[in-house]
C-alpha cells in the first residue's frame, strides 16, 4: 500500500484520532513480523499506509510507538473487563474480555502476549500488564481455591485464556466467537472445580 497522509477520497484528512490508531495498527503488525530492533521507522509507516513525518507527529520514537501499542491493546482489556465483570454471575468475562481485546487489535494482541516479552526494553513492561491481569485472576478465584494452590490456579487462567485466545485467532472462526467464549470458560470451570475439589499437591 502506497504511503499517503492518511487521505481518503470522499472524507479528505483522518481525524487525528483516527490516524493514530491506524499507525498503532500498522506497528504492531510491523513489530510482530519483524520484531523490535529490526523494525525501522519506515516500516512502520509504510505498514501503516502513511508517510514517515506523520508517523512522528504523532510518536517521538520507537520505542514509544512500542508502548503504546501494548498499552492500547491492555486498555481495551481492562475496559471490556470492567463491563463484564459488573454482571458478578458472569464467569465468562476473562474469555469475553480476552477475546474482545484481541478482535479489536488481532496485531497488538499478539505482540503485548507472545512477542513483548523476548524484547529486552519491554519485557519488563509486559510483565507489569500481565500482572494485572493475574491480579484480576487471583480476585475472581479467591472463593474457589484453596489458599496454597490460589497462586498457580491465578497465573494458570490467565496463561490459559491467553493461549485459547491466541490460538483462536489462528485457528477459530470469528462467526462463532460466542462459542468459543461458552468452550473456553466451560474447560476453565472445570479445571477450577478440580482444583477446588483436589487436595493441596503443592
Amino acid at each position: 500500500m502506497p504511503a499517503t497522509d492518511c487521505v481518503t477520497e470522499a472524507a479528505g484528512p483522518l481525524p487525528r484520532a483516527e490516524r493514530q490508531a491506524a499507525v498503532l495498527r500498522g506497528a504492531a503488525q510491523a513489530f510482530a513480523r519483524t520484531g523490535y530492533a529490526a523494525t525501522s521507522m519506515e516500516d512502520i509507516a509504510a505498514a501503516s499506509g502513511i508517510t514517515k513525518l506523520i508517523v512522528y507527529r504523532h510518536f517521538d520514537s520507537k520505542e514509544d510507538l512500542y508502548r503504546a501499542v501494548l498499552q492500547r491493546v491492555f486498555d481495551q482489556l481492562a475496559e471490556a473487563f470492567v463491563v463484564g465483570i459488573a454482571d458478578p454471575s458472569d464467569d465468562a468475562v476473562g474469555a469475553r474480555a480476552l477475546l474482545a481485546a484481541a478482535r479489536y487489535d488481532p496485531g497488538g494482541f499478539r505482540l503485548l502476549w507472545r512477542h513483548a516479552a523476548r524484547e529486552p526494553q519491554f519485557a519488563a513492561y509486559a510483565s507489569e500488564l500481565r500482572e494485572h491481569a493475574v491480579s484480576a485472576s487471583r480476585a475472581l478465584l479467591a472463593d474457589w481455591v484453596a489458599p496454597d494452590l490460589a497462586e498457580w490456579a491465578a497465573q494458570t487462567c490467565v496463561g490459559y485464556l491467553v493461549e485459547a485466545v491466541l490460538n483462536w485467532l489462528e485457528y477459530g472462526d470469528a462467526a462463532r466467537d460466542a462459542e468459543f467464549v461458552e468452550l473456553a470458560t466451560g474447560a476453565l470451570r472445570s479445571g477450577i472445580s478440580a482444583w477446588s475439589a483436589t487436595p493441596s499437591v503443592l
